[in-house]
């Protein structure tokens, strides 16, 4: 069975700064019109920044249309045409100030499909270096240190959850027992 949906008509309805909403006249498989309405974003990038000590690097920061605090991994949005990896190298150092000398790139993963285009592109970041963090204007967070099994933990308690996060530290779980030679046992 064919299930793609092909645009007739494109219309942006809101164009802001960072996202965009359209409304979209579709065919669908069956040959029908349909209207979709979604939210264009330019994606981001999520890093698991491991110490050597095992720790990883979190975050605490107040998100408005929550309007709460939550616990998150370094993060970021990617800037037109830029490369994730530099995305992630970018994020990493303005927010917590270190820098990274390996890089995986561990998956990709698409937030919202009922209504987004978001991807989230998640990197692992190892042999850190604390240099000096540069947060952008009207940024503000909270840097320190969560072993992976206490971050697991915050989860199963609903301290983290932050989606982004969540399934950062999973990945990372099954890919330091599944996948990676050097994982600190």
């Amino acid at each position: 069975m064919e299930l793609v949906e092909t645009c007739v008509e494109s219309n942006v309805v809101y164009d802001g700064c960072l996202l965009h909403v359209c409304r979209d006249s579709v065919r669908l498989p069956d040959g029908k019109l349909s209207v979709r309405e979604y939210v264009t974003h330019p994606g981001a990038v999520a890093v698991l920044a491991l110490l050597d000590n095992g720790k990883l690097i979190m975050e605490r920061q107040y998100r408005y249309p929550a309007r709460q605090e939550f616990i998150e991994l370094p993060a970021g949005k990617i800037d037109h045409g830029e490369d994730i990896l530099v995305t992630g190298q970018r994020e990493l150092l303005e927010e917590t100030g270190y820098t990274a000398r390996e890089w995986v790139h561990l998956t990709t993963t698409w937030p919202c499909i009922g209504y987004a285009d978001e991807r989230i592109e998640y990197f692992l970041a190892r042999g850190l270096t604390l240099q000096q963090r540069n947060l952008d204007e009207g940024e503000f967070l909270e840097v320190f240190e969560l072993s992976l099994e206490e971050a697991i933990d915050w989860i199963r308690q609903g301290k983290i959850n932050d989606s982004k996060t969540i399934v950062g530290i999973f990945w990372l779980e099954h890919y330091l027992k599944n996948w990676c030679d050097d994982a600190p046992k």
